[in-house]
């Protein structure tokens, strides 16, 4: 059975790289240890580096694609980032990981080297503007903290660090999606053709990055929702730097709106459901509050599991930036993904698919409450809620990290007025 390979906390897996095209070729390559940054200078720069913006790589399989990231930056949306940075006058950095699952503290220290070469290269006295996508934010924001915390690292020489759609309280994936993929991981992980895609699955799950981003965590069907101590440790550690840089300006902005309208999934459906070949009456359900059976698993032939919940907020309809990740059909969602697991695993689903859920709670990617609390999830951000000095939030919930006018136009006018 031929399968695609699809990614969990980013767009698309090694093996897809050829869906792209071909990336510009960057003016200046730099080798850095544990990754990779390419360096696009502004036309209005002559090929010097003098005002540059360092945009990390955020969650995916395997290293960094400069392909992918371009075409996510240029291509994605209805806003051409680069280009518009361009136009300002900044050169972009493009700052990719040789291993994008692998631990944030560990990348974060690609991203200060990165940091300190644009700062050896840089012409001129103009700082830096540094930050990222979704992860990738958070990869900045602690290396630019321990640069300041750190006698044995050198000034970051940065006026600007920028977000977007980051996990700064957490991300979130349906509970029920963890644990069914590692029920058919553990079932038919060794199958031919359908095996590697679903060992990817829960292997993402389960990385060290993974662990640090998602505010609950199974390891394993049966284990009971929470911080995995991959978690723990990393907000440790990011609290022994001082939890955010101080010296300079830091902005985000989010996916999801900011008025606290969900995106309309209602909390306790049955999101998606099949019967077939290998799997029996399996169904899987979004988040509602108290205790709730969110799962039911079963091999064709075997005892069904039951996967419990209790004490989590409804969060999947919460406003936030959207699960979605492309696939054979079009780009699909958390639940459109199991959906299509399922139908790989010679099943037949349900047609009534709740396909997405929220991803990034607005109030996670602008640092302005725990996502824990079902009130803040669903209350108004206002700027004095935000640990940000400036946010911005989309007028609609949409897709997590889609590139739009509307924040990138915002980000750029950021950047420019900080000189």
């Amino acid at each position: 059975m031929s399968a695609p390979v699809v990614d969990v906390w980013g767009p698309v897996a090694p093996g897809t790289r050829s869906s792209y095209p071909p990336a510009p070729e960057p003016h200046d390559e730099w080798p850095l240890p544990g990754g990779t940054a390419w360096v696009y200078y502004s036309p209005l720069n002559r090929r010097q580096l003098i005002r540059p913006v360092i945009l990390s790589d955020g969650f995916s399989s395997g290293s960094s694609n400069l392909d992918q990231l371009w075409h996510g930056l240029e291509e994605n949306g209805d806003y051409r980032f680069i280009s518009e940075l361009h136009a300002a006058g900044r050169d972009v950095i493009i700052l990719g990981y040789d291993d994008r699952t692998a631990s944030i503290t560990a990348n974060a220290e690609t991203a200060i080297d990165c940091i300190r070469r644009a700062n050896a290269e840089r012409v001129g006295q103009a700082k830096l503007a540094v930050g990222g996508f979704s992860m990738g934010g958070l990869v900045t924001r602690y290396a630019l903290a321990k640069m300041e915390q750190d006698p044995s690292l050198p000034d970051h020489e940065t006026s600007v660090y920028l977000s977007y759609d980051t996990p700064h309280n957490g991300a979130w994936l349906p509970i029920s999606i963890q644990a069914f993929a590692h029920f058919t991981t553990d079932e038919w992980g060794d199958t031919p053709g359908v095996g590697p895609v679903l060992r990817q699955f829960s292997g993402l799950l389960n990385s060290p990055a993974a662990k640090q981003m998602a505010r609950w965590h199974i390891e394993k069907v049966g284990d009971t929702p929470e911080q995995a101590p991959e978690r723990v440790a990393f907000l440790r550690a990011l609290e022994e730097v001082g939890g955010w840089p101080r010296n300079l300006r830091t902005i985000g902005v989010a996916n999801g709106v900011d008025t606290g309208a969900g995106n309309g999934v209602k909390a306790g459906a049955t999101a998606v459901r099949c019967d077939g070949e290998t799997l029996h009456d399996t169904w899987l359900k979004t988040q509602a509050k108290g205790d709730q059976v969110v799962a039911r698993l079963q091999k064709t032939g075997g005892e069904p599991v039951s996967v419990r919940t209790g004490g989590l907020p409804e969060i999947d309809g919460a406003p936030g930036g959207l699960f979605t990740v492309p696939s054979p059909a079009g780009d699909t969602g958390s639940f459109g993904l199991a959906a299509l697991l399922m139908a790989l695993t010679g099943n037949e689903v349900d047609p009534d698919v709740i396909t997405t859920s929220c991803f990034i709670p607005s109030i996670s990617a602008v640092a302005a409450g725990d996502i824990n609390d079902p009130k803040a999830l669903y209350q108004p951000v206002t700027p004095d809620h935000s640990a940000l000095d400036a946010f911005a939030c989309a007028s609609r919930n949409e897709g997590h990290t889609t590139m739009t006018e509307e924040l990138g136009a915002w980000i750029v006018n950021e950047i420019v007025a900080a000189g």
